[in-house]
């Protein structure tokens, strides 16, 4: 299943550069961190979710790169490029291996599951 983008083609040529480059830096910097790191996350301070995410993965022995985009109150605008690029609406938003595994409770699954550790012997 594959989600529903706007077509390109939808897109007047006069804006596709300004479409394209939006928050483009923010996008960067999650890319290159996913190549560079095994595990990922990206969150925003004071959000409990994106704490309870790093304790799993501490917990659970699994090192992981931090990325924080501010708080509920700043840099809001950056986090939507996010959601945005990656489709998944709230943060935080954890890599595994350069694929989107979910969030806080997706992890828990994961991890529970043993499943964690078998994407990060891949």
């Amino acid at each position: 299943m594959t989600r529903p983008l706007l077509d390109e083609s939808a897109i007047h040529p006069a804006i596709r550069q300004r479409v394209s480059e939006h928050h483009l830096p923010v996008i960067t910097r999650v890319q290159t961190a996913i190549a560079q790191h095994p595990v990922v996350v990206v969150g925003l301070s004071g959000n409990p979710y994106v704490g309870k995410a790093r304790k799993a993965l501490t917990a659970a022995g699994v090192a992981h790169e931090y990325i924080e985009f501010g708080s509920y109150f700043s840099q809001w605008r950056l986090r939507n490029a996010l959601k945005m690029w990656t489709g998944w609406p709230t943060f935080p938003m954890v890599f595994v291996r350069g694929t989107m595994v979910g969030g806080a409770d997706d992890l828990r699954r994961l991890i529970d599951s043993g499943e964690l550790q078998t994407l990060l012997k891949a």
